[in-house]
């Protein structure tokens, strides 16, 4: 997982609100276990819709959506996390999120920032024009009109999304304790190792 430390560009004025996990990727995209490619069914649905968000030119590589109110709902499908990395997205910021789409969002890498309406209404306003940043190190959120609008994210997940660690990283970080409890236990409980082949 790449780390994250600030997310910059200009961002999706979406503004949707329940956006289920369907809408994000539909259920014809579930028969792969590859996360490459899935970013052409995202949003395929809505895409299919003259003038679209997401097809504007002035928008084409976005790593922002500025979304509604329980943003990915539905579902617990991680096809959708995984549509929107595909897609370029690294940065969801909503009024609320899903809690099963906040955790597989957050286990693939995209920072989900919770703001309340009144700064995601602003924030659909600039997107439609200028660059949004997002800093995660100082929990903030800056337009270049001097809006700073800072959100609140649990210090591990902080913490691992800064370092660009998912459950395997973590593990791996761990790998030295891992060894001495290996060896150590070999001593202790030898009928467990393995015999040579």
């Amino acid at each position: 997982m790449e780390p994250v430390t600030t997310v910059e560009g200009r961002a999706y004025p979406f503004g949707l609100k329940n956006v289920d996990t369907d809408i994000i990727i539909p259920a014809e995209w579930l028969k792969t276990i590859s996360r490459t490619g899935l970013g052409k069914g995202a949003f395929e649905a809505l895409r299919k819709e003259p003038g679209n968000v997401f097809d504007d030119p002035r928008y084409a590589g976005a790593p922002i959506i500025v979304a509604g109110d329980n943003f990915g709902c539905g579902s617990s499908r991680e096809h959708a996390a995984w549509a929107l990395i595909d897609m370029g997205v690294r940065a969801v910021i909503a009024p609320s999120f899903s809690d099963i789409f906040s955790g597989n969002a957050f286990k693939n890498g995209i920072l989900t920032v919770v703001l309340p309406q009144e700064a995601v209404d602003r924030l659909l306003e600039v997107a439609k024009t200028d660059p949004i940043s997002i800093d995660l190190e100082n929990q903030s959120v800056t337009t270049p009109f001097q809006d700073r609008f800072t959100f609140e994210i649990d210090p591990f997940r902080k913490s691992c999304l800064l370092g660009g660690l998912d459950e395997i990283g973590l593990t791996m970080a761990q790998g030295d304790t891992i060894g001495t409890f290996e060896a150590r236990d070999a001593q202790t409980r030898p009928w467990l190792v393995p015999a040579a082949a």
